[in-house]
């Protein structure tokens, strides 16, 4: 039956698309339109409220809830997607963990390029600390351009002084703008989404000119993870960027880092959005709550 689901997954996936370069509010309605047929969990609740200076989507479990934070960064290439577009994930792990996360609605390009988004991690972060949160029972978790930003702002967090949460989770994160890993040619064709010119077309609204040759834009080549908490990096085999995930995976091992790397065989980028739709999402999504469960200290959230 898996196997069943991800061949007709795939087939949806790969449906004739608009021919042409969409304008960027064509680009953010497609994906609205996209992450609308995602099924978001029931036994939550969600609040708008602001974290920092930007706003954010408080989601909480409705029943049973249990002390613990996750500071959720959504998906979309750093140009599309919002806490909305995300709420079957983040609404997944709320139900998975009893946690409540903050899904926070930072900044996008190319209104705002690098390191705007960075920035607004950071801030939130530090307003979840001056909050009285502690570190302990807080968590950094993302999917896709978000997923890079769990780990390039706790690498920001780090450099500037503050202490570690006690995890971080990303899903099919983004972890490299120099676009050199290895799946960008081998996976090409495979991955049903993206391809180098897709990739680069929003890369390069993010960059604004800047050099992609800085830890923060491609910290699976650049950055030391050296310091960073527990890691978890869920990929699959059908994405161009399999790579960011295996060699942030490399990195953060030879730093010292606890990390497991989570590889589910032919799936598509960010598979645990079709949970309900896919059994491996389902099981990634409980192997990361087990992971976050694991060491978010309940004592002190």
């Amino acid at each position: 039956m898996s196997k069943e689901q991800r061949a007709l997954l795939d087939a949806r996936l790969r449906q004739p698309r608009p021919v042409g370069t969409p304008s960027v509010e064509g680009i953010r309605a497609g994906f609205r339109a996209l992450m609308a047929e995602m099924i978001v969990p029931a036994g939550i609740r969600t609040t708008a409220t602001t974290l920092g200076p930007r706003p954010a989507l408080l989601v909480e479990a409705a029943e049973e809830p249990r002390a613990g934070t996750l500071m959720y960064f959504h998906g979309g290439g750093f140009v599309f997607g919002s806490p909305e577009t995300a709420l079957s994930l983040t609404g997944n792990l709320v139900v998975r963990t009893g946690f409540r996360a903050f899904s926070l609605d930072y900044r996008l390009a190319p209104e705002h390029p690098f390191p705007a988004a960075i920035e607004d991690g950071l801030s939130a972060y530090r307003a979840l600390l001056d909050s009285g949160t502690d570190p302990s029972g807080v968590a950094f978790a993302g999917d896709s351009a978000g997923g890079g930003l769990s780990i390039t702002t706790c690498l920001a967090a780090r450099d500037a002084g503050l202490p570690m949460p006690a995890a971080i989770v990303a899903f099919s994160p983004g972890l490299d703008a120099t676009r050199t890993g290895e799946s960008m040619d081998t996976k090409a064709g495979i991955d049903p989404f993206f391809t180098r010119e897709t990739l680069e077309h929003t890369g390069a609204m993010y960059l604004a000119g800047q050099d992609p040759h800085h830890q923060l834009l491609s910290p699976a080549v650049l950055a030391d993870p050296a310091g960073l908490p527990p890691i978890l990096l869920q990929a699959g085999t059908n994405e161009v960027l399999l790579d960011d995930s295996t060699r942030m995976a490399e990195r953060a091992r030879a730093a010292g880092v606890d990390v497991v790397l989570d590889i589910t065989a032919d799936v598509p980028h960010v598979f645990q959005a079709y949970a309900g739709v896919l059994d491996e999402a389902d099981e990634a999504l409980d192997r990361a709550a087990l992971f976050l469960t694991q060491r978010i200290s309940t004592a002190s959230a």
